[in-house]
C-alpha cells in the first residue's frame, strides 16, 4: 500500500513554476504541509522527473495556488498531463494572475495563493523535499472547502 492511501486526506494545491525563460507549468501536488507561522514557510514534495522540479531547481521560485472543492475537474486534468506535451493552463482553463513578487502566475480561481522562494531542498527516497518561504500571500476567500486527495481519482469531502 502507497503511503498516499494511509496518510491522507491531503490538501490539493496547484504548483505553478516557470523555467529559465520565463515559461509556465502548473501541476497538481497534495504532498503539502505548512512549516512555519512566523516567516510562513510551505513544503512540497516532488519527484525529481517532474517538469514542476526541473524550473523549481533551476529558477527556486513557485506559487503555491490551495484548491477549493469546485477546482477539482482543474486540479484533475493539471494531474492528469506532462507539461512538456500539454498546455495545463489552456486544457483546464485556469486564469493566471501576475504575482506581485515572484515569477510565477498566481491561480486567480484558487480561494488562496501563496508565492514562494525556495530556502531548502533535499532528496529523500524516490521525492525531493522542497521548502518554500511565503514571500507574499494571496486570501481571496476565507470560507471554503478545500479539495482534499487520497490517491489517485479519489478526493474525500469533509461533509457540511
Amino acid at each position: 500500500m502507497r503511503i498516499s492511501e494511509q496518510i491522507f486526506p491531503r490538501v490539493v494545491a496547484l504548483i505553478v513554476s516557470t523555467d529559465e525563460n520565463e515559461k509556465e507549468n502548473v501541476m497538481t501536488a497534495s504532498f503539502l504541509m505548512p512549516v512555519s507561522f512566523n516567516p510562513k514557510y510551505v513544503a512540497l514534495a516532488i519527484a525529481e522527473e517532474r517538469l514542476t522540479f526541473e524550473n523549481i531547481k533551476k529558477t527556486r521560485e513557485f506559487t503555491l495556488n490551495v484548491c477549493s472543492e469546485e477546482m477539482k475537474e482543474k486540479a484533475i486534468i493539471c494531474g492528469s498531463y506532462s507539461g512538456r506535451e500539454k498546455d495545463k493552463f489552456e486544457l483546464a482553463k485556469l486564469e493566471k494572475e501576475k504575482s506581485k513578487v515572484v515569477k510565477p502566475s498566481l491561480i486567480k480561481e484558487a480561494p488562496i495563493s501563496f508565492e514562494c522562494r525556495v530556502e531548502f531542498m533535499k532528496k529523500f527516497g524516490d521525492h525531493w523535499l522542497i521548502v518554500g518561504r511565503v514571500v507574499e500571500e494571496h486570501v481571496r476567500k476565507k470560507e471554503f472547502s478545500p479539495l482534499l486527495h487520497k490517491t489517485g481519482n479519489l478526493f474525500p469531502s469533509l461533509g457540511k
